[in-house]
């Protein structure tokens, strides 16, 4: 079991920055490659980044590639989410999730998730 919570959410406006974190507990959280998902409201949900848990390599949506910065603090079991040059497009539920296997940006595939946190971009 493993248990994901995350924090950083708010409002900021176009252009701003923000940091999302997703501290992650429970058994063996390093066995897993952690993703960062989001959903919109109406909108599907959608794959933004993952981390290798071996490896820490990192893989993005094109889409968000450039504007999005994954990263993972090993000792404290934390991975974050460093979203740059935010546009009202990127309104939306965040999620981080946690997957015991290679890297996947579909959602079907990861074993847990967090209760997420909300960014809104607006002016």
């Amino acid at each position: 079991q493993v248990q994901l919570v995350e924090s950083g959410g708010g409002l900021v406006q176009p252009g701003g920055s923000l940091r999302l974190t997703c501290a992650v507990s429970g058994s063996n959280p390093h066995f897993y490659s952690m993703g960062w998902f989001r959903q919109a409201p109406g909108k599907e949900r959608e794959g933004i980044s993952c981390i290798h848990y071996g490896d820490d390599s990192i893989t993005y949506a094109d889409s968000l590639k450039g504007r999005f910065t994954m990263s993972r603090d090993r000792p404290k079991s934390t991975v974050y989410l460093q979203m740059d040059r935010l546009e009202p497009e990127d309104t939306a539920v965040y999620y981080c999730a946690a997957l015991r296997g290679l890297c996947e940006l579909a959602g079907d595939f990861y074993d847990y998730w967090g209760q997420g946190t909300q960014v809104t971009v607006s002016s």
